[in-house]
């Protein structure tokens, strides 16, 4: 269902590529703690809380210590170790010249957030930290969205349930296949593709608009 409203966006490798500072932490994590972390396994599972992924390396009673520990060392690393991706600064733009809000919905912690949007030089017209799952989905209906583009079928889902048009982008550790699976409209390679999707969307927007009108 096509509708105007706000564009959702998520951060971590949607907007920004934020693996090589991400895998980077976690390597100073599992020094400093002594506790070995499997990389892979970490990326397959990019873009879950920081808590979630903590707890499949820590006891429950660790998590908060571990967590704490992660981000110390992230903060640290962000500001050479995170890039924009292709297409992300016009995608947001290309919102904004439609009159509509780019917001940002993301798992990030809010602590890593605007650090994150600042090493590439990039903001949102409004950010939504910490929630991921039904967590996106909640926000999405509040903000009352057309769009919700991200890189994981946990996005896919949540935008489907909120009633948006979700948008996949392959630029992450999900196939185009696995994020058609979980509801995509649509899969794009990269966000460098979504101004002339948008553009499209828009179209047809006001074409379904002057129908209704006849």
């Amino acid at each position: 269902m096509r509708k105007a409203g706000p564009v959702g966006f998520d951060l971590d490798l949607t907007l920004i590529n934020s693996r090589p500072a991400i895998l980077a932490a976690w390597a100073a994590v599992s020094e400093e703690l002594g506790v070995p972390i499997d990389p892979v396994k970490v990326d397959e599972r990019m873009g879950i809380k920081l808590e979630d992924e903590v707890g499949y390396w820590f006891p429950a009673g660790q998590v908060q210590a571990a967590a704490d520990c992660y981000r110390r060392h992230y903060l640290k690393l962000v500001p050479t170790l995170t890039f924009p991706l292709a297409g992300a600064a016009e995608s947001l733009e290309a919102v904004r010249r439609a009159g509509e809000r780019a917001v940002i919905v993301t798992a990030k912690s809010p602590v890593s957030v605007q650090p994150s949007l600042d090493a590439v030089g990039l903001r949102g017209d409004e950010v939504f930290a910490h929630v991921h799952g039904p967590e996106k989905a909640a926000v999405l209906v509040r903000l009352r969205a057309a769009v919700y583009v991200g890189d994981t079928p946990a996005d896919m889902v949540a935008g489907h349930s909120a009633g948006v048009t979700p948008v996949g982008v392959s630029t992450g550790s999900f196939s185009s296949a696995d994020l058609l699976a979980s509801g995509a409209a649509v899969v794009l390679s990269s966000l460098a593709d979504f101004p002339s999707w948008y553009a499209g969307f828009r179209d047809d927007l006001i074409q379904e608009r002057g129908s209704d009108d006849d």
